[in-house]
């Protein structure tokens, strides 16, 4: 099966909003806001494990440039970046991707999660990422 993303790229079928060597942003058929951008990479990536980390800052670079964007074509007052990468995490197509949503104030939508996790992690899950990360890790309680 062929990735949706990369086929719009391939094509060149998408809503354009920008087209760069490295990443692209469109448009969503069902956008959540006026403006709802998505950026992608070019390449096929499913998501932020697997996608070197040039293509990454590029995405993100392009996402900033399309926030900024939306501040000033848009008069938006702020903007939601929402990305999803594994089967955890709801990721709706395997291709890297980031929902750039330009809000206002009191525009009637949420897109900040209303609940917690009810995965209960045994020890600190701060210190375990620090010793993954291999960095040290102190709470701000400690000397």
């Amino acid at each position: 099966m062929d990735c949706v993303f990369c086929q719009l790229i391939r094509e060149g079928t998408a809503r354009w909003v920008a087209r760069e060597a490295e990443s692209c942003s469109f448009t969503p058929l069902n956008p959540l806001a006026p403006g709802h951008t998505l950026v992608v990479p070019t390449s096929h990536y499913t998501g932020v494990f697997d996608t070197p980390p040039d293509v990454l800052t590029a995405s993100v670079t392009l996402v900033q440039r399309v926030a900024a964007a939306m501040r000033v074509a848009l008069d938006a007052s702020g903007v939601n970046i929402l990305s999803a990468s594994g089967p955890g995490s709801e990721q709706s197509v395997p291709h890297l991707h980031f929902h750039v949503i330009p809000r206002w104030v009191d525009d009637g939508i949420s897109t900040w999660p209303t609940g917690q996790s009810r995965r209960c992690p045994t020890g600190d899950p701060g210190r375990r990422l620090a010793a993954a990360l291999n960095c040290d890790f102190k709470p701000p309680h400690e000397s």
